[in-house]
């Protein structure tokens, strides 16, 4: 039978037994799903194709169980913003899910004690900046100008027969610079959401990346540019930014104050710096 001939064979689902619209079939290690019977599987599920008739019918019995502990669900604490932790804390069930109407998400019911680690990452995106030339082509800054974007990411490993990972981005607005309040605030709920996770949430540290260490000790004529390379020129090599004017500078976070001004404390981040 030529390709065409396997194309348009008759397929019955090895689940439900009905016969399965042309396009519709999902393979199996040793049998066809329809796209119904695909549809009750779990969103997290990534290696259907390598999973036996009797694994499915397995996993769709855990579907059926899941979607009642779905149903008594009574979520007491969120978690996130852009995906979010749904965590009944009476029951210590939780789901994560990005859809506002988590109920009917279909997502999959997790208990506290299946977590077996918790983690946070930042991943750095940096982007070229250019200008127009005399010509109104587009052309790089000399030297080179980037602007910065940072998003955090939580990766959760848990004990699952389905699944071992879930991992989503944290961040919905994503902060422009280490050194900004906004970076510490997601940094602060990375942290918390670990903690709360783990079960370490009374002041126990939680698993992640190392914070963000103070600013360097600077020597005469450096200066700590907003995206944290130290520099001596006008321009920062890394980001292209100018240098500031000079004033007091805070030696926790950076923050310099206008040409000529002063301050006892750093209005960024609370440092006595100023007698």
């Amino acid at each position: 039978m030529g390709i065409l001939g396997k194309l348009f064979e008759k397929k019955i689902c090895s689940v439900c037994g009905s016969e399965i619209k042309l396009l519709s079939n999902r393979k199996l290690e040793d049998g066809n799903l329809c796209k119904e019977c695909a549809g009750k599987l779990s969103p997290r599920l990534s290696d259907r194709r390598s999973m036996t008739v009797a694994q499915i019918n397995e996993h769709l019995r855990y579907r059926e169980e899941n979607a009642g502990e779905l149903a008594a669900l009574h979520p007491d604490r969120v978690l996130g913003k852009r995906t979010k932790i749904y965590l009944d804390t009476v029951q210590r069930k939780f789901i994560v899910t990005g859809h506002s109407d988590w109920r009917s998400s279909g997502q999959d019911v997790i208990g506290l004690d299946q977590v077996m680690d918790c983690t946070w990452d930042v991943k750095e995106h940096k982007r070229e900046l250019y200008r127009k030339d005399e010509q109104g082509k587009q052309v790089s800054y000399q030297p080179p100008r980037y602007e910065y974007s940072y998003e955090f990411d939580i990766v959760m490993h848990v004990d699952s027969p389905w699944f071992s990972q879930i991992e989503f981005e944290l961040t919905d607005e994503r902060p422009e610079s280490r050194l900004k309040n906004a970076y510490r605030e997601w940094q602060r709920e990375a942290e918390e959401i670990c903690a709360v996770m783990t079960g370490k949430e009374n002041g126990q540290a939680s698993a992640g990346p190392l914070k963000t260490p103070a600013a360097p000790q600077l020597a005469p004529g450096e200066w700590l540019c907003v995206c944290g390379t130290v520099n001596q020129g006008k321009f920062c090599p890394n980001c292209g930014a100018a240098r500031p004017a000079q004033g007091v500078r805070c030696p926790a976070c950076g923050w310099t104050s206008p040409e000529g001004g002063s301050a006892r404390f750093c209005p960024n981040c609370g440092m006595k710096i100023g007698q």
